[in-house]
């Protein structure tokens, strides 16, 4: 999988649940919200004041391995 800043955050946790922890380091503590789920990399990233290329790349290296 590779994640973009339109990528859904629940695409993500469904396919790597050891993922979570990034987005809880970013202060997304929401991750069990439904409509959290459902929201893009991007949107939730502005929404907590958070720099989307910088989680997009983290994720990104850690799905690489």
């Amino acid at each position: 999988m590779t994640v973009t800043k339109e990528t859904i955050i629940g695409d993500v946790l469904d396919f790597d649940k050891e993922t979570a922890p990034f987005f809880l380091e970013m202060g997304m503590h929401c991750l069990g919200c439904p409509a959290s789920r459902g929201e893009s990399i991007e949107d939730a990233c502005a929404v907590h004041g958070v720099d989307a290329d910088e989680l997009v790349e983290k994720l990104n290296e850690f799905l690489s391995k």
